[in-house]
């Protein structure tokens, strides 16, 4: 076992008994009680929780993604680091209200999900080679229609997850919208005006050429958060949160999602089975982390932050390290 695994690890365990949290060090549980008190508004979270490699990590034992999907979540949400997760597989397909509410029968209230709304919401066109298979080389009627998003995405949200519900997240593939960024803009303003009121609504786009004034204008029109997102080909993360309105925002919402020299395939590649920091990156780490220091001591908003395996290699660690960054940063 690696030393960033003893870091967090404890022994192997009777692979018999249920899935349990694996045994941390008192120094995470300290770590988590002091961010918790300098960074009350702050939740944290990794993006998905069904990864097998975090054995020692995460789960005090081996266990398949199907045991991981089925009843990983109240485990890891017992992590004193993790007060928040990314739930991506409603991209693929959406979740009825009845699956959140068992999806949060077993959280504490202090957790709340980061929920991405389905693709239909947020694409033109699926590629000729998608993993939508019955909608490969469609154009979609759906995108950005309000009435799908509200019965199939919004409403399943609020009152299946409840007082749960942190972010629904419009994700935006790089794509061609007619009209380009400025018809996009004022499409995207008008979809958000016409949603229920009350979600906490961000977007993340992966055009750096439709990050525009107009497009930053469009989400201050109607409350919305652009979330700032390290991905390749993006601006980089200052210049996200400085353009997006710096610390004067309804919500933090930042995603760290890729290291810049892969693209997802490779990254998976070159990471699996995320159980070590491959690529460590304490440049971007530090930028997220004095970007989280800013927004709360000028404006304490919620602030989401969710990881990637795929941006250094194992998410919980990569979480680790920026905690504790943070509390470095906030002792300073």
């Amino acid at each position: 076992m690696s030393r960033q695994l003893d870091m967090f690890g404890g022994p192997e365990v009777d692979a018999g008994r249920r899935l349990d949290l694996a045994a941390l060090p008192p120094a995470v549980h300290r770590l988590g009680e002091e961010l918790r008190t300098l960074a009350q508004p702050l939740r944290m979270g990794t993006s998905s929780w069904s990864f097998p490699g975090w054995e020692g990590l995460i789960w005090d034992r081996s266990a398949n993604p199907r045991l991981l999907a089925r009843a990983g979540l109240e485990t890891y949400a017992r992590h004193p680091l993790m007060r928040s997760v990314g739930l991506d597989r409603t991209y693929y397909g959406p979740m009825s209200t009845e699956a959140m509410t068992e999806l949060r029968a077993d959280l504490s209230p202090d957790f709340q999900l980061l929920v991405k709304a389905h693709a239909e919401c947020t694409t033109v066109k699926f590629p000729d080679k998608s993993w939508y298979r019955s909608r490969a080389g469609q154009r979609n009627e759906l995108f950005l229609e309000p009435e799908y998003a509200t019965r199939s995405v919004v409403e399943p949200f609020v009152r299946g997850l409840r007082g749960h519900a942190g972010v629904l997240l419009f994700q935006f593939p790089p794509q061609s919208v007619p009209g380009g960024p400025r018809a996009f803009a004022s499409r995207l303003a008008q979809f958000i005006e016409a949603l229920p009121k009350g979600p906490r609504y961000a977007v993340e786009i992966r055009n750096p050429d439709y990050f525009t004034p107009r497009y930053v204008h469009a989400l201050e029109r109607v409350g919305a958060s652009h979330c700032i997102v390290e991905l390749p080909k993006m601006p980089d993360l200052r210049r996200q949160w400085e353009a997006s309105g710096g610390s004067d925002r309804p919500a933090l919402v930042m995603r760290w999602m890729l290291a810049r020299h892969h693209n997802y395939e490779t990254g998976k590649q070159a990471y699996a089975p995320f159980d070590a920091l491959v690529d460590p990156n304490p440049e971007v780490r530090s930028c997220f982390a004095d970007i989280i220091v800013t927004q709360l001591r000028a404006k304490p908003v919620p602030s989401f932050m969710i990881v990637n395996n795929k941006a250094e290699g194992s998410s919980p660690l990569s979480i680790l390290r920026l905690c504790e960054l943070l509390r470095t940063k906030f002792d300073a």
